[in-house]
């Protein structure tokens, strides 16, 4: 093999790459048809995805409040714990037994505070660590999602993991989903991320309801005084509409060890509040969405 050839090895996977990234219409409509047919769950009527492309800014704490709130206002609620390599959602709704069965081998959630419950953390010793490629992890969601009697449910929230990876891809080719709340706190390298999250699911085509910014602030005890930890980032002006704001809350910890969320622990504080708030808008959302497409949303 000679130099010149040598040299133009780097310039033709470039040109390759682009030549694949080029696909045309007849290309694009062959590579769909290995692509898993999207179909709405039986029995469930629609589908709220919690997401946020970094992790650590609470975004599990968020999903099981909302979905509690939601319960609180009388709809019927599921929580979907689609973190496979770190379930949270056991701990956080205090549901630790394994599914049972039912006659057509579909799992049955196991129930608690009015929400049904599924997760990984459930199928696997705690102990255990889930070491899958990405074809495991999406056979595993699809599991999660389609092999449960969800039924019948007016909302299914699902608690994505961090990232932009393959349990977001399998959950928009599986099914469709009403809408995305994202999760960030303001620091700058957490909303540098959740921007890069929202241009995902923008390209999806999955709705996005806003943001929930959270960790912004807290409540002094003492003097009831509001402490600011983060300066107005410019690139959050980037971000979708901001739903509510909440505060770093000295009863989190507590109710997340004890498996309890605070909107059921603690249902007078302005914290639980702000979900009520939030789960009203979304709810309020759909049904606006629904009236404008002339969907019937009676149960």
């Amino acid at each position: 093999m000679n130099s010149n050839w040598l040299a133009l090895r780097p310039l033709m996977r470039a040109y390759q790459r682009r030549f694949a990234a080029n696909l045309t219409d007849h290309q694009a409509a062959m590579m769909a048809r290995g692509l898993p047919k999207r179909e709405k769950l039986i029995g469930v009527e629609d589908i709220i995805v919690v997401a946020s492309g970094k992790g650590g800014v609470g975004k599990s704490t968020v999903a099981a409040n909302f979905a509690c709130s939601l319960a609180k206002l009388g709809k019927r609620v599921g929580l979907l714990d689609g973190d496979i390599f770190g379930p949270s959602i056991p701990l956080l709704m205090n549901v630790h037994s394994e599914p049972l069965l039912n006659s057509r081998n579909l799992m049955i959630p196991p129930q608690n505070y009015n929400v049904k419950c599924l997760s990984m953390g459930m199928l696997m010793p705690p102990d255990e660590a889930i070491i899958w490629r990405g074809p495991l992890v999406m056979s595993a969601v699809q599991r999660l999602l389609k092999g449960a009697e969800w039924g019948p449910l007016d909302v299914l929230v699902i608690d994505t993991p961090p990232g932009t990876g393959d349990v977001h891809l399998s959950l928009t080719q599986h099914t469709p989903i009403t809408g995305v709340i994202l999760v960030s706190t303001p620091h700058a390298a957490a909303v540098e991320v959740t921007l890069r999250g929202a241009k995902m699911f923008e390209k999806l085509k999955v709705p996005i309801f806003g943001l929930v910014e959270n960790m912004r602030f807290s409540i002094c005890d003492n003097c009831k005084q509001r402490i600011e930890f983060f300066k107005d980032a410019s690139s959050s002006k980037s971000l979708p509409d901001r739903l509510i704001s909440l505060p770093l809350n000295s009863h989190i910890a507590e109710c997340g060890e004890e498996g309890v969320p605070v909107v059921i622990k603690y249902p007078d504080t302005d914290y639980s509040t702000l979900f009520t708030q939030l789960a009203g808008h979304i709810l309020q959302v759909m049904e606006e969405r629904k009236t404008a497409s002339g969907q019937d949303s009676r149960p």
